[in-house]
């Protein structure tokens, strides 16, 4: 795709996700942007449209020992065990600084029982900066054998539900791709109360070191993220696009404003940027520019004409 060079500063890129409007549908996500604060000097986080930070338990997390981390073809696997500082350290170190950027900031939560996310809920809520909260349900449900909650349909619900009769700002839930139906995911989630959906989170993978005859994540499996996603993850904001009545948020794959357009083509109203960020850490500056080059290009009134106008 060819942009145009004499980028127009204003072109209209505001988007809704039920509630909560964005100056432009850019998102950063969860675990690949940390607290925002570490890309200060390398994005203008002023010009994205959301960010999603780290994700955030109860308590601090270590995380998983190294190594945690791998590429591998068209992307990577990673392993990190959802390090984090723990709800109270975030909210006493992290906010007062995610707070001045001025723009919506999304709290990615998780836990292992549904009253850890219930509580962490609670403890959020009043706290000024936060513009929603975003639900890991990837999360291994410790009272059902450490079955995801994101797997099946009534746990999926379950967190959603309690989620939502205890946040006082809107609640997106982040789904799985590791399971049979999509689409039952999504209307599960719709059904327990959510305000919008995002995905697709990482595939479930593995590699192997040849020499050493062992795997090479100490976890032995990981997260599959990067560009090798994006045909699944197309595939499944599509599906789930037609299927539910809230707004999508597309992930997976996304490492230029074509990917972005297409997610938003398909049904998202938004996209988020993960492993890119790691290549190029102006990936999401560079996504705004993009979007709005093709806006301008095509003499749209609004990004908005866009959102799930893929004729089949």
């Amino acid at each position: 795709m060819e942009f145009v060079k004499d980028r127009d500063p204003y072109p209209d890129l505001r988007v809704n996700i039920g509630s909560l409007e964005l100056q432009n549908p850019v998102m950063t996500a969860s675990g690949t942007f940390g607290y925002a604060r570490e890309f200060e000097n390398l994005v203008n986080l002023h010009r994205l449209g959301g960010i999603i930070v780290k994700g955030i338990s109860l308590e601090p997390r270590a995380g998983n020992p190294p190594q945690r981390i791998v590429e591998t073809p068209c992307g990577m696997l990673n392993a990190i065990g959802l390090q984090n500082v723990g709800v109270e350290r975030f909210i006493d170190e992290k906010i007062p600084y995610l707070k001045g950027i001025g723009v919506p900031v999304v709290v990615n939560i998780l836990g292992d029982t549904v009253d850890e996310y219930r509580f962490l809920t609670e403890r959020l809520r009043g706290v000024e900066g936060i513009a929603a909260v975003e639900v890991n349900i990837s999360c291994p449900n410790v009272k059902k054998g450490g079955v995801a909650f994101g797997t099946v349909p009534s746990m999926a619900a379950a967190v959603t539900e309690a989620v939502k009769k205890s946040a006082d700002v809107p609640v997106m839930v982040k789904l799985s791709p590791n399971v049979t139906d999509i689409v039952e995911m999504a209307k599960a989630v719709e059904d327990g109360g959510a305000d919008s959906i995002s995905l697709i989170n990482t595939l479930i993978g593995m590699a192997i070191d040849l020499e050493r005859k062992k795997p090479v994540l100490a976890n032995i499996i990981g997260g599959l993220s990067g560009p090798a996603l994006k045909p699944v993850a197309l595939r499944m904001v599509y599906q789930t696009a037609a299927a539910v009545k809230i707004p999508v948020i597309g992930i997976g794959g996304i490492n230029n404003a074509e990917d972005a357009l297409e997610f938003i083509l398909a049904g998202a109203s938004a996209v988020q940027v993960g492993t890119a960020n790691f290549i190029n850490p102006k990936v999401s500056e560079e996504l705004v520019d993009g979007i709005g080059d093709y806006v301008k290009k095509h003499k749209l009134s609004s990004i908005r004409d866009l959102i799930g106008a893929l004729e089949v």
